[in-house]
């Protein structure tokens, strides 16, 4: 029988124990790109509401220009039906 020795059993745990190692190593950069992820969506939902926000404010400022204006049209078409001294 052929004598069995320690020695290909070390081999093969030192390159299990190398590839466990790149493997940990591709795993947090994979976490340290998530995390970028992560924060490039918290700021883009930020913008988003920044612009939902802009935009809502804008419309309240458009809804009273348009109330002003029919005041003001209204006002002019009944001017025109009023008899002028």
């Amino acid at each position: 029988m052929a004598d069995v020795t320690n020695e290909p059993m070390y081999e093969l745990l030192k390159k299990l124990n190398h590839r466990f190692d790149k493997v940990d190593h591709s795993i947090a950069e994979l976490r340290n790109e998530i995390q970028s992820i992560r924060g490039t969506m918290i700021a883009i939902q930020q913008d988003v509401s920044n612009i939902y926000s802009v935009l809502g404010r804008h419309e309240t400022r458009l809804d009273r220009i348009e109330n002003r204006l029919e005041l003001c049209e209204l006002a002019e078409a009944q001017a025109r039906f009023e008899p002028h001294p």
